[in-house]
């Protein structure tokens, strides 16, 4: 477990190979299971699967933003511990209101970047705005964002989880992952192919309510004519 906390510390910069590298400290079974999850996320991640994969997403932006924000803003922190408690926060809105994700996904980074922008002493005056252009935007176009984040993740665990599961083809697996660059590529491939699948051919969740919901419409008047027409044929 230690080994693994090591190796998920290599997200945290930018570092290809170690990115690559995690998948050695993955057992077989587990790399199976990381492509059926992948391969999920790819064909359905952007639904109401979304919900899944906001809530951690949630927690890291509270871990990251918090002292970010509160730094940019000169606010002293009230408690060593309030990212720790911003991220639970943001950890249970993620699984209950996916939405609200991709308001502060887009919103905190859009408003980073205008603060910086607009220089140390104004930097509220342009984070505010940012802020608040970028989440709207995010909350507006929150399908194809979820659909975009769920694709690149599903992709990159799809990967991965092939790399781990192909272990007793030791030496293929170690000349692909020799080549971060390639495996982070095939992993944008089916992260495209995922978000056009999921965009243009597999209906919204709202789109798959009404179409469930006509079926039923559809089923209840079938039923009804069918006992209309058992009533007149007695008679």
């Amino acid at each position: 477990m230690e080994g693994l906390i090591q190796a998920l510390r290599a997200y945290q910069t930018f570092n290809p190979s170690g990115w690559v590298g995690i998948y050695r400290l993955l057992p077989m079974w587990a790399g199976i299971v990381c492509c059926v999850v992948g391969v999920t996320l790819l064909l359905a991640g952007g639904g109401r699967l979304f919900r899944v994969l906001a809530g951690p997403i949630g927690a890291v932006l509270g871990l990251w933003c918090t002292r970010v924000v509160a730094t940019k803003l000169g606010l002293p922190e009230f408690t060593p511990h309030l990212p720790t408690i911003v991220a639970a926060v943001l950890l249970a809105l993620g699984f209950l209101f996916p939405a609200a994700i991709t308001f502060l996904g887009l919103g905190v980074p859009l408003g980073l970047i205008a603060g910086q922008i607009a220089g140390p002493q104004d930097f509220l005056l342009g984070f505010a705005p940012g802020f608040i252009i970028g989440g709207l935007v995010g909350a507006l176009l929150h399908r194809p964002v979820s659909v975009l984040v769920a694709s690149a993740v599903g992709g990159w665990v799809l990967v991965i989880g092939a790399l781990a599961a192909l272990h007793q083809f030791g030496g293929l697996v170690a000349a692909v992952a020799s080549r971060p660059w390639g495996v982070i590529v095939a992993a944008a491939l089916f992260a495209i192919a995922g978000a056009v699948y999921q965009l243009a051919v597999r209906p919204s969740p709202e789109d798959a309510d009404k179409l469930r919901a006509e079926k039923e419409r559809l089923k209840q008047r079938q039923a009804e004519q069918r006992a209309l027409e058992k009533r007149w044929g007695v008679k």
